[in-house]
């Protein structure tokens, strides 16, 4: 039987497991909200993660933890840190120089690797919820809007309109001043996206080779092709955007038994 690695990402906003084979294929996960439990949590993500694998706790081989509440992984054999596990996470399916944006629910990662899979450079986002998944959360319940209608939203709007706030509260209100002024709710939702890659942008050169990740792309794809657009070259993404940090501990807990064996 092919020995199994797990790698769980513990963020402030959701938990995520994967699992993978001694040949480093996806073979099972679980993706649920964090909420104040972080153990309870991970285990959750796990019970999910090892239904789909139809496995079992005792044939996990190795764990490692990353993310907010790594630490609270009972299970896990190691932690490693985000970046290294996002950065391997992306490098497993695009194997070259890269520049990764990480959008997650409470912060942003732009991490550059060269062609060895190396990490050349890593910036995170301000300490501010301005261009992060909870921004768009707090956004969608001021428009009175289900989150998982964004992206439908904003790829039906003729127009973007450009937002100056650069502040979750203040964007807010000019977004209902627009509304007060007749914009479209479509193209105040693309205008949000917009606003969302504006701060990623501002946090780093992009170039070459772009991956992006996270569960905000993983539920809103049409960001990926906004920022294509933005950017003029093609943008990618993992098969999973929202388990790159979990598949990247997962195959690092592999490569870490097979260089042990």
């Amino acid at each position: 039987m092919s020995e199994i690695f797990g790698g769980v990402d513990v963020g402030a906003s959701s938990t995520k497991v994967a699992l993978i084979n001694s040949e480093g294929e996806l073979i099972g996960s679980g993706i649920l909200r964090s909420g104040t439990d972080f153990a309870g949590s991970a285990e959750k993500g796990l019970a999910m993660a090892l239904k789909e694998a139809g496995a079992h706790k005792p044939d996990l081989t190795k764990v490692f933890s990353c993310g907010y509440g790594r630490k609270n992984v009972s299970f896990a054999t190691e932690t490693r840190t985000e970046i290294a596990c996002h950065a391997a996470g992306a490098y497993h399916y695009f194997p070259r120089a890269l520049t990764i944006i990480d959008i997650g629910g409470q912060d942003n990662k732009i991490i550059k690797l060269n062609d060895r899979g190396l990490r050349i450079s890593f910036k995170m986002n301000r300490k501010c919820a301005a261009g992060t998944g909870a921004f768009l959360e707090e956004m969608a319940l001021r428009l009175d809007l289900e989150l998982g209608s964004l992206d439908g939203l904003a790829r039906k709007a003729a127009k973007t309109i450009t937002l100056g706030s650069y502040c979750t509260v203040f964007t807010a209100t000019e977004v209902l001043a627009r509304i007060r002024e007749g914009a479209l709710v479509e193209e105040l939702v693309r205008g949000l996206f917009r606003s969302v890659l504006q701060r990623v942008r501002e946090m780093d050169t992009i170039s070459g080779q772009v991956v992006i990740t996270g569960g905000v792309v993983a539920h809103n794809p049409f960001i990926r092709e906004m920022m294509a657009e933005m950017l003029g070259v093609p943008v990618e993404s993992p098969p999973r955007p929202q388990l790159a940090g979990a598949e990247g501990a997962a195959l690092l807990a592999g490569n870490s038994h097979s260089k042990k064996s």
